[in-house]
């Protein structure tokens, strides 16, 4: 019996050995990774740190192998915590012997009597200051001891304690206080850190200097009186003045590093090496809060600028707001990212599919009046000056930015082949079907970011070639596809940089007149709630946005005197070490003298020549059609007959246009060549009909635009010999026009019936009615 006894009793303690010895070197692993819980650094292309980002403890903390950390700071930190750090297995027993003689003498706890491993332990686990932790904090302690060396520990517990203001690691507070790294601190230095850990909102160097200098003393006559330092060392620490770094944010370029965090995958470097340009940034920050000073009495608060290098495609410049931290003006709104309508900016990808389906930069566009389908009912088509131009070349209604010329070109390519273009130019935004936005799609009605059209732009100026934008040097290049032809990409950039193209809307010296070439295309919605300019030279492209983050329009100010100027500045900055190369011409084009109003081949009675550039082999082929030689007598102004004498000829030029635009001249008042008799075919020459609007036509009144400017142009036709006629709108006379019988109608809401008359050999003769609705 005894035998089993102490056979049971071995079996015991065996056991109980097992498990000791099984819980002693159990693997740690819970957050000792140096990489675990270090906070991220960005930098910029120069290497200068942008932002410091704390971890998700909310703490500053970066990491330091023992190799790098000053020898004096070691020395120091065990003469502060744990003078017996290389004699003890984890636990101190005559420093807690001696904590619980001060504790009872004091009648509260005053010494924790805790080793640098019971404090480590402390640390990584999240251990309570109780009294009945402490034999697990030990039990701890002694493991760690068990599996780590005490150098393995000590650089844990110098990387991991904390230092007051959120800083964890003597790396890091020797950066935030001495701005220096743990390998240079020197003796005086080293001390005042050593104090700080046992309490660091008391010790806070910024807060109370005073007590913190008073702990580094100490630290100092501890580390005399143990032998680690002689009398003359440590009257020099002490005469050593200590010079605090000023508490200084690192927070450059906020949203581009907020856009970086936004886009990190779960595993991530504890440094981001980032392509942006400090200098460029900082100059173009500047350049943003000057000139959104000269706009505030049009109440504009906000501007928002993109900066890439094309070549690389690397960002240089973010900027998304003029003042991150103001809250008056949503300064942490994010201008680059946020969804806006563009505007008249998105137009030169319209006109690039024309190009590729067989329209020319001289082809002759209409800018009469155009109703374009919508769901909601047809929608007059206005241009931002007000007024319709006549036939107008690709290059010229482009340049100008006119809406209806886009409109009709839209009408005419479909509105589903842009979308799919656009969303091969890198514009996701746009996700919902063609029939949402209509023809408006191509006047900017959909919202799109800065970061999107900016992208797009830099595919304009990379030959049609796009591809994402690169914010990290080590970032692997993106793949390229094909947005539109080098051609093509070339020629549009040869009209956005046409001042003499760009002249009749926007005057010869704009801000868009660059001393360098550079293509630029304006935007502004219809309510002056946005205004953008987005362009580039060979080297960069800039894209910029101004207007107000709560929505709020501003006061007449459009991409010509809003962004324009800032981005003239941007530009001008970017070149003023060197101007930019001029495009350059592919292969694949041809030149050709064209008549500057037809866009035809010149002839010998065109007014005016000009060079123009096309795809080769859709260059054209006859002379100018449009100029043409009439004979007039000068007796009546009448087309002249063979009674007229030949002293009494007289040689004129007109200009003759399809039926489209003989309403547009008539308003304009602009000379038309003799009519040709009217065709005699049977039941036309006594005709009396209204011809537009169509029977059950609907339109709809704009919100926003002025009702001054929402008309209708109703026309009419009637027997050849009238020459005025009477229009009735709801069975009322409101006019009576003269031939080519055209009248500018007032929109009305509601349904109306639109008529003619005429008085014709003591008859009145009225056509039918032709009934519409306007809401």
């Amino acid at each position: 019996m005894r035998w089993l006894t102490n056979r049971k009793i071995f079996c015991s303690g065996l056991a109980v050995i097992g498990a000791v010895l099984v819980f002693l070197f159990w693997p740690l692993s819970r957050g000792l990774s140096p990489q675990a819980g270090l906070s991220l650094r960005i930098y910029d292309a120069n290497g200068v740190l942008l932002r410091e980002v704390l971890n998700q403890r909310q703490e500053l903390a970066y990491w330091a192998g023992l190799h790098q950390v000053a020898p004096e700071m070691k020395e120091a930190m065990i003469a502060a915590e744990d003078k017996r750090f290389y004699r003890h297995p984890g636990v101190d027993p005559l420093a807690l012997a001696r904590s619980l003689i001060i504790d009872l003498l004091h009648g509260r706890i005053v010494s924790g009597g805790s080793t640098i491993t019971q404090q480590l332990v402390r640390q990584l686990y999240s251990l309570p200051r109780r009294w009945y932790i402490k034999p697990w904090e030990m039990a701890l302690a002694v493991r760690m001891e068990c599996q780590w060396s005490k150098s393995e520990i000590l650089e844990q517990y110098l990387n991991r304690m904390p230092f007051a203001n959120q800083i964890y690691g003597v790396e890091t507070a020797s950066r935030r206080y001495f701005n220096k790294p743990a390998a240079q601190l020197s003796l005086s230095e080293a001390c005042l850190l050593a104090g700080l850990p046992q309490a660091p909102s008391r010790y806070n160097p910024y807060r109370r200097l005073d007590l913190a200098q008073k702990r580094q003393r100490m630290v100092l006559q501890r580390l005399l009186t143990n032998g680690r330092i002689d009398s003359s060392r440590y009257a020099m620490a002490l005469s050593t003045p200590l010079l605090i770094n000023e508490y200084r944010l690192n927070f450059q370029a906020p949203h581009f590093c907020q856009f970086l965090l936004n886009t990190l995958p779960a595993e991530y470097p504890i440094e981001l090496h980032t392509t942006l340009d400090g200098h460029v940034q900082n100059l173009v920050e500047e350049l943003v809060t000057g000139h959104l000073t000269t706009l505030r009495d049009q109440h504009v608060s906000q501007a928002a600028v993109l900066v890439v290098e094309n070549a690389t495609r690397r960002v240089k410049a973010y900027v998304g707001s003029a003042d991150f931290f103001n809250a008056d003006i949503h300064g942490q709104v994010d201008g680059v990212t946020s969804l806006r309508q563009p505007g008249s900016s998105i137009k030169p990808f319209t006109y690039g599919m024309a190009l590729e389906n067989g329209y020319t930069a001289a082809s002759i566009l209409a800018d009469v009046q155009t109703f374009a389908p919508s769901a909601m009912g047809d929608f007059a088509v206005h241009n931002y000056d007000e007024k319709f131009h006549g036939p107008v070349r690709l290059r010229t209604a482009l340049a100008c930015s006119y809406n209806v010329p886009a409109v009709r070109l839209l009408e005419a390519l479909g509105v589903d082949l842009l979308l799919q273009r656009l969303h091969s130019a890198g514009i996701a935004s746009l996700d919902r079907p063609a029939a949402f936005y209509g023809h408006g799609l191509t006047l900017g009605n959909g919202d799109i970011t800065l970061l999107e059209l900016t992208r797009a732009f830099v595919a304009l100026a990379n030959q049609g070639r796009y591809s994402d934008l690169v914010c990290l040097s080590d970032q692997e290049a993106q793949p390229v596809r094909s947005v539109f032809s080098e051609q093509i990409a070339w020629l549009l950039s040869d009209i956005l940089s046409d001042a003499q193209a760009r002249a009749p809307a926007f005057g010869w010296a704009g801000p868009l007149r660059l001393p360098f070439p550079c293509a630029a295309k304006t935007g502004t919605t219809k309510d002056f709630r946005d205004n953008w300019t987005i362009g580039y030279t060979q080297v960069f492209t800039v894209g910029v946005w101004v207007g107000n983050f709560d929505g709020t329009p501003m006061r007449r100010i459009s991409g010509i005197t809003g962004a324009a100027p800032l981005f003239r500045d941007v530009m001008l900055a970017l070149h003023r070490k060197a101007d930019p190369p001029p495009f350059a011409r592919p292969a694949g084009l041809v030149e050709a003298v064209i008549c500057s109003r037809s866009g035809q081949l010149a002839g010998p009675d065109c007014p005016g020549h000009l060079v123009e550039y096309f795809l080769a082999g859709s260059e054209p082929k006859e002379s100018c059609t449009v100029h043409r030689v009439f004979i007039y007598d000068r007796r009546n102004d009448q087309p002249a007959d063979a009674s007229t004498p030949p002293v009494m000829r007289q040689r004129r030029i007109l200009e003759v246009w399809p039926a489209e635009f003989a309403a547009w001249m008539a308003e304009n008042n602009l000379a038309t060549p003799p009519e040709p008799p009217p065709p005699a075919a049977e039941g036309q020459t006594h005709r009396l009909a209204v011809s537009f609007p169509d029977q059950g036509d609907v339109f709809r009144i704009d919100p926003v635009l002025k009702r001054e400017f929402q008309t209708l142009l109703c026309t009419a036709i009637a027997p050849a010999h009238i020459h005025s006629l009477e229009w009735l709108v709801d069975g009322l006379q409101v006019a009576t026009v003269p031939r080519p019988f055209n009248y500018q109608w007032p929109l009305e809401r509601g349904k109306h019936r639109l008529a003619v008359q005429i008085h014709d050999r003591d008859s009145v003769q009225r056509s039918q009615e032709v009934e519409i609705l306007v809401f």
